[in-house]
């Protein structure tokens, strides 16, 4: 039996396989939460919208210009125009005060509520002021440039449905339905924990051997732009009975807890032990380069994922494997990739048998490799995109066409 320096990696599994056994084990959240209107951008809704107004809540001028009776203006003509009596102006706000009369008409702002007698607008650039009377060059029909009232909204109308997420547009429609407090899917609360003896939080003084705390502030930010919300914790020192403390400890408050570091086959990597001794290892080892050492399990229901503890590793990975499964249970929509068409501007070899990510820097439609290494975090902060090199190819040549995957 190998000793532990030299433990192998479990049978390694295709991207492909990882990412749906993640996902089967994924369940969306249930539980609920009322939220002001301002704070419930992105967020899921739980439950239908509808409107108990109507939307504009009365007719309404779609046009500068003058509300008139049609039947006045019928007669009007570019050579030959109809002369009315202004009897008074609206603004938008304005309460209406005073009805239109037969050859009447008033002066009215886009947005202000029609008067009773009018059913019509009169563009402001066909009059024109002649002696104290509007002269009207062009006729109107019944209903012309006027919004008529619920033209946008229909009381009793269901505008939004249960799982719908909140984009800016459908903020806007519940702020024009009076709406103040949304009901919501509560954010899924994720654990964030960096591992590791040489690891130290950020701001701390660096002394020999150590590095900052870098994957816990990049999985946080993956976390929150998919809909969830990062619970970071203190960095967990290389000990097995330390992990599988906070193990105990997380997945009694988290819906999902994401170590980094810890999950590779080093003697110091002891989160695959701490796991096995506590629940269920589902996989350990992913043909995914980089995040080949990408580690999950369960335990009491909750999904524990350990992540690479390589900086670039352990983003690639969020990215493949995270947020997809972040979506699902926060209830967001899959997220849609913007992608072009560039050429590679250096020959690229691959190692067959693992599904590589290739980060790039663009310009126009030329790409250039930015990989490192995977412990360089630039490998990705100064890229703007990336490129699969499936796990049947080891060489790319340089002028071949990519399609890049924008971040």
């Amino acid at each position: 039996m190998p000793d532990k320096e030299q433990r192998p990696f479990g049978q390694l599994i295709p991207y492909e396989e990882a990412l749906s056994t993640v996902l089967k084990n994924v369940h969306p959240v249930k539980r609920k939460e009322s939220v002001d209107l301002d704070d419930a951008f992105q967020r899921v809704l739980a439950e239908d919208v509808t409107s108990d107004i109507f939307v504009p809540p009365f007719e309404r001028a779609a046009m500068d210009g003058f509300a008139v009776k049609a039947e006045d203006t019928f007669d009007a003509g570019k050579f030959d125009p109809v002369t009315l009596e202004q009897t008074g102006t609206l603004h938008a706000g304005d309460a209406p005060d005073e009805e239109v009369g037969n050859g009447e008409c008033i002066q009215i702002a886009t947005g202000a509520p029609l008067p009773e007698g009018a059913d019509a607008v009169v563009k402001v650039e066909e009059t024109e002021k002649k002696d104290g009377q509007i002269a009207i060059y062009d006729p109107v029909h019944p209903g012309e440039n006027v919004s008529p009232k619920g033209e946008d909204i229909e009381e009793g109308e269901r505008i939004l449905d249960k799982d719908m997420s909140l984009t800016s547009a459908r903020i806007g429609s519940l702020a024009a339905i009076g709406v103040q407090k949304v009901k919501v899917y509560e954010k899924p609360k994720i654990g964030v924990i960096p591992t590791g003896d040489e690891v130290v939080p950020v701001g701390d003084e660096l002394e020999p051997g150590q590095i900052y705390d870098v994957n816990s502030h990049t999985l946080s930010s993956v976390v929150r732009n998919n809909g969830c919300e990062p619970v970071n914790k203190k960095v967990v020192q290389d000990s097995i009975e330390g992990l599988k403390k906070e193990i105990e400890n997380e997945v009694e408050e988290m819906d999902m807890v994401l170590f980094s570091g810890g999950s590779s086959v080093g003697d110091k990597d002891i989160l695959i032990d701490a796991l096995d001794s506590m629940g269920e290892v589902i996989f350990h080892g992913v043909k995914l380069k980089p995040g080949k050492p990408t580690l999950f399990g369960k335990v009491k229901d909750t999904l524990v994922i350990g992540m690479p503890g390589y900086p670039t590793s352990c983003l690639n990975t969020a990215q493949r494997l995270i947020k997809p499964a972040l979506r699902k249970m926060s209830r967001l929509p899959k997220s849609v990739e913007r992608t072009t068409k560039a050429k590679l501007q250096k020959r690229i070899t691959s190692s067959l048998g693992r599904q590589q990510y290739m980060t790039v820097k663009l310009d126009e439609d030329k790409a250039m490799p930015v990989y490192k290494q995977s412990g360089a975090i630039t490998s990705m902060s100064r890229a703007d995109g990336y490129f699969e090199i499936p796990e049947n190819v080891e060489l790319v040549e340089k002028g071949e066409e990519i399609n890049v995957t924008l971040y």
